[in-house]
């Protein structure tokens, strides 16, 4: 890959429209922008990574509350810092308009997973409830606004009663909200 996007190639180019919801045009935007965030050493590397840091300097990630777990999520790195360009196409195309209920759920849940364990718990749901509402005093619910919040979200959504929402009663929910897919989005 190179600082431009003449360097992807058009079976490449190819490749990614088949592997992605995403557009020709919308794959060249994303390898410029993509381009842009790489220190010119990187640019010289077969592929190179984003690093985090640069990654949530983008507009479309800045006032996200979920941005850095966005970049987790999508980061195939063992370190799970930084983007390569395959990691950044797949977090646009899971963003995109085009993107199923199922793929935007899917991701949403590992999103919200923070403790990556296959299930969305107590713990996660205040870390959720907390990017959601910002953590300042101001914003903070209080222990017992939160207790209550919580015990809400696991009697509507926790159907085997387990404590915890899995991956498919997380669905179940969003398949009765209408807006999250479209809200679910992130457009370059």
């Amino acid at each position: 890959m190179g600082a431009t996007a003449s360097h992807l190639g058009k079976d490449l180019l190819s490749e990614y429209q088949e592997l992605t919801f995403l557009t020709k045009q919308e794959i060249l935007l994303a390898h410029k922008r993509f381009s842009e965030l790489l220190s010119k050493e990187d640019r010289a590397h077969p592929n190179p990574r984003v690093p985090t840091e640069a990654i949530l300097t983008l507009p479309e990630l800045k006032s996200n509350p979920f941005r850095a777990r966005i970049c987790r999520v999508f980061s195939t790195s063992e370190s799970k810092d930084g983007l390569s360009f395959e990691d950044f196409l797949d977090l646009l195309s899971a963003f995109s308009d085009s993107a199923t209920l199922e793929i935007k759920s899917h991701y949403a849940f590992r999103i919200f997973d923070f403790d990556e364990d296959g299930t969305l718990d107590e713990s996660d749901l205040e870390k959720l409830v907390n990017c959601l509402t910002g953590e300042t005093d101001d914003t903070r619910l209080s222990p017992e606004e939160m207790k209550q919040l919580i015990s809400n979200i696991l009697e509507e959504s926790d159907i085997d009663k387990d404590g915890t929402v899995n991956l498919s009663e997380f669905q179940h929910v969003i398949s009765r909200s209408p807006d999250f897919v479209s809200s679910f989005k992130i457009v370059l």
